[in-house]
């Protein structure tokens, strides 16, 4: 499925919903490395960006993405809309990342003279 037919909207410009296929979600939980830990402490201490915490959030953001379409994909969806992301600390030092959204089949809208 391509990235371009997901919004966080409920339209698509230039498309028509034609099937609405229901709720679709990736779930990703992740945990940091001890190394991971030490290296964040690091970063904090200095202050700034902690790029190793924001580098393993867009990981985990992109792989529940990535698992919400492949869902979209297996019920017949070709679209993605209302896109949302949630995140949960389900025990100390685990997050779950949820993705999720409504897939939909879409089919361009022609314009007519």
């Amino acid at each position: 499925m391509e990235h371009d037919l997901t919004t966080t909207a409920t339209e698509l410009p230039g498309y028509r919903i034609t099937e609405n296929l229901g709720v679709v979600r990736g779930v990703v939980v992740r945990s940091r490395s001890a190394l991971g830990n030490i290296g964040a402490s690091i970063q904090m201490f200095f202050g700034g960006n902690i790029t190793l915490l924001e580098s393993l959030c867009e990981k985990a953001r992109e792989e529940a993405l990535e698992k919400a379409l492949k869902h979209a994909k297996a019920l017949g969806g070709n679209a993605v809309i209302g896109l949302r992301y949630d995140a949960t600390e389900i025990m100390d030092g685990a997050t779950e990342v949820l993705c999720y959204g409504t897939a939909v089949v879409v089919e361009t809208i022609e314009n007519r003279p």
